[in-house]
């Protein structure tokens, strides 16, 4: 469990003003001093991630927030740091001091809670140093909240089984291949070993599909582009080929018609995303104009090469489909532009190092603004021609 990418985690976030306990809460549910705790106001100024195993669900990411009260201008962006953190949380704890209760900024995060469609529980702190009519009037005006002490450990055992209780019925296996295929297929994974493949390792995309196939009976095997003709002699059938966007085209005048062809990158945008959504963005490609401006993003950090595939390969094939002069930025790691109502199209990476609520999430911000928004893999189907070859698995 403790080697589970925290792409693949549930990320509980614990939200609330600052000094209400949230980093003393987090400390309690995992049995660890994981976060800073001290009476000083804003003690915690960047989220602190906590990846544990919560019996018996499984791996979960904990993240402690700053305050959504704090002040000035580093205040002002602790804050900001804080509300990009709805944008990646599949479970919520709001945490309220019981003898400090403000009603205004529990209504902006459940505005927010709504927003990202994040379930949450309630949860009133410092319970050891109320009077009882307090506890009693907190328990009759929030009957959905939990009183808890994170100092004394008071409920604390309650509120974890409620939170396994609550996302056991939240939360559903997102599948990559299992539903696709029926047991004992076979599958080819092709891998290009090029300058950007990872010395001595294969890439998280590649290890999660293998998984995957494992979970569900499927055969796989996997094999570099330059022996996929010969691996196809070798096998009496093969039902799927899944390849690395960057070899579509060659691997597309490898594999016959009859066998189904997609790539690593448009599986991960249905096992990540929302598949529908990123397949009519795609459509906006021929419709850029000159001037049009174009968001790439990736979830990942890397040293960028000339084989670089957002920053290099995929402006060049859009430029030379277009035929128009296009205005790319690129953005990496965490962070989208405040304001994406700028661009045209948004292109993103398939996701791998992020959560499927990030994934979600910022689809959602790209339909607030009415701004398309595609996929890598999707992005170079449709210019190397096969978009609906390399789609037909999920009709």
């Amino acid at each position: 469990m403790r080697k589970t990418p925290n792409s693949n985690r549930i990320h509980i976030a614990v939200f609330g003003k600052r000094n209400v306990g949230k980093s003393s809460l987090i400390n309690a549910l995992t049995g660890q001093k994981v976060s800073l705790v001290s009476p000083v106001k804003g003690t915690t100024t960047d989220p602190v991630y906590k990846a544990m195993e919560l019996i018996p669900l499984g791996p979960v990411l904990f993240i402690d927030t700053a305050g959504l009260d704090d002040e000035g201008d580093l205040g002002a962006l602790r804050v900001k740091k804080t509300t990009r953190v709805y944008q990646k949380t599949d479970f919520a704890l709001f945490v309220m001091d019981i003898n400090e209760i403000d009603t205004a900024v529990y209504r902006e995060a459940k505005r927010n809670f709504k927003r990202f469609n994040i379930p949450h529980i309630l949860v009133f702190n410092q319970v050891d140093l109320a009077t009882q009519d307090r506890r009693d009037k907190v328990v009759a005006d929030y009957p959905q909240g939990i009183l808890i002490s994170a100092t004394t450990g008071q409920n604390i055992v309650k509120l974890r089984e409620r939170i396994v209780k609550e996302l056991s019925s939240e939360v559903k296996e997102e599948k990559i291949l299992g539903d696709l295929l029926p047991y004992n297929s076979t599958v080819v994974l092709v891998v290009p070993i090029d300058s950007e493949a990872p010395k001595g390792r294969i890439i998280l995309p590649q290890v999660q599909l293998i998984r995957d196939c494992l979970d569900h009976g499927i055969k796989s095997y996997v094999v570099r582009d330059t022996e996929l003709e010969l691996a196809l002699t070798d096998l009496k059938q093969v039902d799927l080929v899944v390849t690395d966007s960057q070899a579509f085209r060659e691997v597309d005048k490898i594999v016959p018609d009859n066998i189904l062809l997609t790539s690593f990158s448009i599986l991960f945008a249905r096992h990540k995303g929302d598949l529908s959504v990123l397949l009519r963005g795609t459509e906006q490609i021929d419709r850029l104009f000159d001037d049009a401006r174009v968001l790439i993003v990736e979830t990942c950090t890397h040293n960028q090469t000339h084989e670089d595939i957002g920053r290099v390969k995929i402006p060049r094939l859009l430029r030379q489909r277009t035929g128009k002069k296009i205005n790319f930025e690129f953005a990496m790691g965490t962070d989208l532009p405040n304001d994406l109502s700028q661009y045209d199209l948004v292109i993103h990476c398939g996701g791998c190092m992020a959560n499927r609520k990030t994934m979600l999430s910022r689809i959602l911000m790209c339909a607030e603004k009415n701004v398309p928004i595609t996929n890598y893999g999707m992005t170079i189907a449709l210019m190397n021609g096969i978009l609906a070859r390399s789609t037909e698995i999920f009709q």
